[in-house]
C-alpha cells in the first residue's frame, strides 16, 4: 500500500496508451477498406454490415472516439499527475474509465455496423451507448478534476485549462444533443425537430471538432512540444490567452455547417463570423508551440518525435486557416459537399490529431515501461515519413478532386442546363480516390510501424510507476515552463 501512495498511478496510462495504438490500426483500417470501396463498389462482396453507409460512421467513431478518445485519456492522466505531483484521486474510478470506454468501443463496433444508429453525425449511437459514455464521462471529470483539487503546487499548468475544458464541455455537448425519446431497446427519436434539430445536432458536431479534437490536443501540445524539446513555452501568457479566446469562440462557429438551409441568415452570417475570428486564436496557439522551439531548432534534424509534433502544428496551421475561409458563404458554396471538405477535415485528422497523438505516445510509452527510448528510432523516423507522404497524397487528392466537382457541379450551358451529369463527376474523380486510397494506406501501414515498434519496447521492459518525488520549489516554475523541463523522468 505504501508503494501505491508514493508513486504515480501509471497502469491506468499504460492500458489507454497501449488501446490508442490498437484502435488507431482498427479505425484507420476501416477508412482504407471505405476508400477502396468508392474504386471498387463490390469488393465487400454486398455484404450488408459492411456497406459503406455503415462502415463509414464506424471509421470515424473508431477514429475520433476509439483513437483519439484513448489517447486523450492517456495523456491527460499522465499529465495531471505529473504537474500537480500527486497520483490520481481514485485509482477505481480510473480503473473504470478504461474499461468502460473500451466497452462503449465495441457497443459502437458492433451497433453500427448492424445498422442501428441515430444517424446524427459524430453522435450515431443509440440511447443506451449514450447513456453509458455520460456515465464513464462523469468518472472522468471527478477523477480528473478530484487530482486537480489535490494537487501539491499552487499552480494548475495551461495543459491542464486545456484539458479541463475539454472535458466539461464535452460532456454538455453530449448530453444536450443525446437528449432522445425512446422507442425501444435499440431505437430512439431526437428530443428536438427539424432545423432546431439540425442546428443542436451542429452545435454538438463543429464543437465536437473545436474540444474533443481541438482543445483535449492541444493540452497534449502544451505539455509534450516542451518537454520533448526540452524548452519552456514560447510564452506563457500566450497559451492563457489563447485558450479563453479558443473557448470562447469555438461555441459559436456551428452555423457554418448549415449555409443555404432552413436555418436563419442570421445564425448562418453569425456562424461565418466567429469562424473567421477563430482564425486568431488558433494561429496563436500554433505560433506559441512551433516557437517554443527557439533555440533548439536544430534538434528538428535528429529526433523524430520532435518531428511528429512539430508538424502537427503546422497541420493544425493549416486546417484552422483552411476551415474559416471555407465558412465563408461563397467559397462554401464551391466547397460544400465536395471532396474539399474531405480533405480538410483529414488535414486536421491525421495531420494534426493523430500526429500530435503519435509523438505524444512515443515520449509515452518507454517511460511507462521503465526504457531510456523506444525500441528504434529508425522505426519512428521511417513512420513519420511514410506518415507524412500519405497525408500530402491524401489532401492533395482531394482538395484538387473536390474544386473540380463544385466547378463542375455549377458548370451551365448558354440555355441554362447543366454541362455536366453527377455521373461525369464522379466518374472524374476517381483518379483521386485512387490516390486517396493510395495515401491512407501508407498511412495506416505507418501505425502498423508503430505497433510493431512500441510491442518490442513493451517486449524489453517491465510497467514501471515512477514515484512521486519530494515536493521541492523548483517544482513550480518547472510546471509552469520557467525552466526547460528534464527529457526523461521529470
Amino acid at each position: 500500500m505504501q508503494v501505491e501512495e508514493t508513486t504515480y498511478n501509471y497502469k491506468v496510462v499504460r492500458q489507454f496508451a497501449v488501446m490508442t495504438v490498437v484502435w488507431g490500426i482498427v479505425g484507420m483500417l476501416v477508412g482504407v477498406v471505405i476508400a477502396a470501396q468508392l474504386i471498387w463498389p463490390d469488393i465487400t462482396f454486398n455484404i450488408p454490415w459492411l456497406s459503406y453507409g455503415r462502415l463509414r460512421p464506424l471509421h470515424t467513431n473508431a477514429v475520433i472516439f476509439a483513437f483519439g478518445g484513448c489517447a486523450l485519456f492517456a495523456t491527460s492522466y499522465y499529465v495531471v499527475q505529473r504537474t500537480c505531483q500527486v497520483r490520481l484521486v481514485s485509482d477505481q474510478l480510473a480503473a473504470f474509465t478504461f474499461w468502460g470506454w473500451q466497452l462503449v468501443i465495441v457497443a459502437a463496433a458492433i451497433t453500427l455496423p448492424l445498422g442501428i444508429t441515430t444517424s446524427k453525425e459524430y453522435a450515431e449511437l443509440e440511447w443506451p451507448i449514450d447513456i453509458l459514455i455520460a456515465v464513464v464521462w462523469i468518472a472522468y471529470a471527478l477523477t480528473f478534476f478530484g487530482t486537480i483539487m489535490r494537487r501539491r503546487v499552487p499552480h494548475i499548468y495551461v495543459a491542464n485549462w486545456f484539458f479541463g475544458g475539454f472535458i466539461l464541455t464535452v460532456a454538455l455537448l453530449h448530453i444536450v444533443n443525446s437528449a432522445a425519446v425512446p422507442a425501444s431497446m435499440w431505437k430512439s427519436y431526437s428530443a428536438f425537430a427539424g432545423v432546431q434539430d439540425a442546428m443542436v445536432q451542429w452545435w454538438y458536431g463543429h464543437n465536437a471538432v473545436g474540444f474533443f479534437l481541438t482543445a483535449g490536443f492541444l493540452g497534449i501540445m502544451y505539455y509534450f512540444v516542451p518537454k520533448q524539446a526540452g524548452r519552456p513555452v514560447y510564452s506563457y501568457r500566450l497559451s492563457v490567452v489563447h485558450f479563453w479566446a479558443l473557448i470562447f469562440t469555438y461555441m459559436w462557429a456551428g452555423p457554418h455547417h448549415l449555409h443555404y438551409t432552413a436555418l436563419p441568415d442570421w445564425a448562418q452570417s453569425l456562424g461565418m463570423m466567429f469562424s473567421l475570428i477563430l482564425l486568431a486564436p488558433s494561429w496563436g496557439g500554433m505560433i506559441n508551440g512551433i516557437m517554443t522551439l527557439s533555440g533548439a531548432w536544430h534538434k528538428l534534424r535528429e529526433d523524430p518525435i520532435l518531428k511528429f509534433l512539430i508538424v502537427s502544428l503546422s497541420f493544425y496551421g493549416m486546417a484552422t486557416f483552411e476551415g474559416p475561409m471555407m465558412s465563408i458563404k461563397t467559397v462554401n458554396a464551391l466547397s460544400h459537399y465536395t471532396d474539399w471538405t474531405v480533405g480538410h477535415v483529414h488535414a486536421g485528422a491525421l495531420g494534426w490529431v493523430a500526429f500530435i497523438s503519435i509523438g505524444a505516445l512515443y515520449y509515452l510509452i518507454p517511460r511507462l515501461w521503465g526504457r531510456a527510448e523506444m525500441y528504434s528510432i529508425r522505426l519512428i523516423t521511417l513512420h513519420f515519413w511514410v506518415a507524412t507522404l500519405g497525408i500530402v497524397l491524401y489532401i492533395s487528392s482531394m482538395w484538387i478532386a473536390g474544386v473540380m466537382q463544385g466547378l463542375m457541379w455549377r458548370a451551365v450551358n448558354s440555355d441554362g442546363t447543366l454541362t455536366y451529369s453527377f455521373v461525369e463527376s464522379v466518374k472524374a474523380t476517381y483518379p483521386y480516390w485512387t490516390i486517396r486510397l493510395i495515401g491512407g494506406a501508407m498511412f495506416f501501414s505507418g501505425m502498423l510501424i508503430m505497433a510493431y515498434n512500441t510491442w518490442k519496447t513493451i517486449a524489453a521492459g517491465k510497467p514501471y510507476d515512477a514515484p512521486i518525488p519530494a515536493l521541492k520549489p523548483a517544482v513550480h516554475a518547472a510546471a509552469v515552463g520557467v525552466q526547460p523541463m528534464p527529457a526523461h523522468g521529470d
